[in-house]
């Protein structure tokens, strides 16, 4: 059994796409999934399962909101070790001192090299990001609201699917994943 973080990507924004967290636990239930806990209303969810195999996992959770909310959601995907391999890699010091100014932006795929490349780093300061394969972590001293890099890596610029969640709750989903 795995114990796995499903990342719902562009639920209860503005208004759009309402998920309630106790209907996404019916429908992971229904789906055979154990252990089912969500965090916050931003679609986090943990939960534990047989299947092996990611990509099936994620067409089965997309399928079950489809037909338990009637619109299409994207799933991002990480096994509770790759979530904390996550935390382990940060490559940007002081996430655990200002925590609401860190982001880690999970990614579907890695994304090919050369879009990461054409982004101007330095346009963006003072702040900052690292890529490394999945992940994309970012640091936004003066807050992510007028922040034009936030706004890039939230988009599908890059040629994968991104859902950014704040250092916070990256730590809270590892934590919720080992109850």
């Amino acid at each position: 059994m795995t114990r796995y973080i499903a990342l719902l990507r562009g639920i209860n924004v503005g208004g759009n796409k309402k998920v309630s967290m106790a209907q996404l636990r019916k429908v992971l239930e229904g789906l055979g999934y154990t252990d089912v806990a969500t965090l916050l209303q931003s679609g986090n969810a943990v939960f534990t399962s047989k299947e092996k195999s990611p990509a099936k996992l994620i067409k089965q959770i997309e399928a079950g909101i489809v037909e338990g909310f009637g619109f299409e959601v994207s799933i991002i995907l990480r096994t509770r070790d790759e979530l904390a391999a996550v935390i382990d890699a940060n490559p940007l010091p002081g996430a655990d001192d200002a925590p609401t100014q860190f982001t880690v932006t999970f990614l579907s795929d890695v994304p090919d090299a050369k879009r990461i490349q054409q982004i101007d780093a330095a346009a963006y300061l003072p702040d900052e990001f690292r890529w490394t394969g999945r992940e994309i972590y970012a640091r936004f001293p003066n807050g992510m609201a007028r922040s034009k890099l936030a706004t890039l890596l939230s988009g599908l610029r890059l040629g994968v699917t991104p859902t950014a969640r704040n250092w916070n709750t990256v730590k809270k989903l590892l934590e919720l994943a080992d109850r």
